[in-house]
């Protein structure tokens, strides 16, 4: 997890050591070990650090380095930090531990290529504030709280998707994912997308068969599987029992990873609705003689915990297993500091209904539009006030989405939105 936070001033002013210290403190949970902040005139930055890698206090944030004039607060993991270290120590860099820019003044953010590390923040004439989450800016105070009507369309018709760099506040942006923003010290401000996602086949793709794929694939995994194994604390396993997590702790197993903590969570049985899979995480848990936790949720606690899973999300989120997902963290939070798990294989081998009716669509905006979106544009003005939204913002989205190169077939098309804009 962790959490970063700055302020930068345009105005001449001091910027406001408080104000980070409330959005550091907003964000203790991201990182409850140990807290770090810098204030140097116009520019200030705060950290809340989870100790992962490098439990020492040379790894505490924010990090200076007075030779080359730099600052950094960093929210994330380089997983091959190894072997970038050597690269740059044969460059003749050195480092004391395993930016702002001091004397331009410039300021750089940059959210990793899938955004799985968030970029919140707050713009004005006089200052830019940003934070890993929503709530945190809310803590620092003068924000435009009012619904930005494109993110209420978005969360409305668009699957309680909010696109980058909307939010559902007016006031509060999100850095899209894969960029870069640049900002200078009189308030300009730039963005570069550094990374993109092409979809399609390949010449190499042509002449692979499927046993070619398969070990393609599994190379694949091993690597992914060993680079979040990168770790000075245990690691463990959300394992549900199915496909996914099944895989990724054998893959963990077969890796050599000894005393494997596993977790499965279960709610009590509703009428002929099972409320647990425990019967297949035992499975695997057999096999692969994991240290295995089965954590029975009480359903009443649904309710009486839905409050602070709420505080947990930086925007609103709809999805019917937040609360289940939320507790199951609690608790495995009391025992291992970081997962494994099986998220967004969905979207990348399609998985999802809305996926075969793209296989030989003719009208793909229309077509994904139909089987994805929860209602169209009509119905969100007869249920909304109409001049809230003068657009169709979630249609547009999806044609503009549609029509930028890189996916050339109805089924790439989707994969595509869905994996770097859903998944998000």
């Amino acid at each position: 997890m962790c959490g970063i936070a700055g302020e930068i001033r345009f105005d001449n002013h001091h910027a406001s050591p408080e104000a980070c210290a409330r959005m550091a403190d907003t964000m203790s949970p991201r990182g409850p070990d140990s807290t770090g902040a810098v204030a140097h005139g116009p520019v200030a930055f705060a950290h809340r650090r989870l100790k992962i890698i490098d439990l020492s206090d040379h790894a505490q944030q924010p990090m200076v380095d007075s030779a080359l004039g730099l600052t950094v607060v960093y929210n994330g993991a380089i997983y091959n930090y190894g072997s970038l270290r050597r690269e740059l120590e044969a460059a003749g860099y050195s480092f004391f531990s395993r930016g702002w820019e001091r004397d331009s003044g410039r300021v750089i953010l940059g959210r990793d290529r899938l955004g799985i590390k968030p970029v919140y923040y707050t713009d004005t004439p006089q200052r830019f504030r940003f934070a890993s989450t929503l709530p945190a800016l809310l803590a620092a105070g003068d924000v435009d709280t009012d619904i930005d009507p494109a993110a209420l369309h978005y969360y409305m018709s668009f699957h309680a998707v909010v696109p980058a760099p909307h939010t559902i506040l007016n006031g509060v942006r999100k850095l899209p994912p894969a960029t870069l923003m640049t900002i200078d010290p009189d308030g300009r401000k730039s963005e570069w997308t550094y990374w993109t996602l092409t979809y399609g086949p390949t010449e190499q793709d042509a002449g692979r068969d499927e046993n070619d794929w398969r070990d393609l694939l599994l190379d694949t995994l091993r690597q992914a599987v060993a680079r979040r194994l990168v770790a000075d604390v245990p690691v463990g396993v959300l394992l549900s029992g199915g496909v996914d997590s099944s895989l990724i702790t054998g893959l963990i197993a077969e890796a050599g990873h000894d005393d494997l903590q596993t977790f499965s969570i279960g709610f009590e049985t509703v009428g002929d609705e099972k409320g647990d899979e425990f019967e297949y995480s035992d499975i695997v848990a057999r096999r692969f003689d994991t240290d295995h936790h089965r954590i029975f949720i009480d359903s009443s606690r649904s309710l009486s915990e839905l409050d602070k899973c709420i505080d947990a999300m930086s925007e609103p989120m709809v999805s019917h297993d937040a609360i289940g997902f939320y507790l199951l963290s609690e608790e495995v939070s009391k025992t291992v500091k970081v997962v494994q798990s099986g998220q967004g294989a969905d979207e990348v081998f399609a998985g999802y209904h809305w996926y075969p009716p793209m296989m030989q669509s003719n009208a793909p905006e229309d077509d994904y539009r139909r089987v994805f979106c929860d209602r169209d544009h009509t119905e969100m003005q007869t249920a909304l006030e109409a001049h809230r939204l003068k657009n169709d913002y979630s249609r547009e989205f999806i044609e503009k989405h549609f029509a930028t190169a890189g996916a050339d077939s109805p089924i790439d098309k989707a994969l595509r939105i869905d994996s770097t804009i859903m998944l998000v």
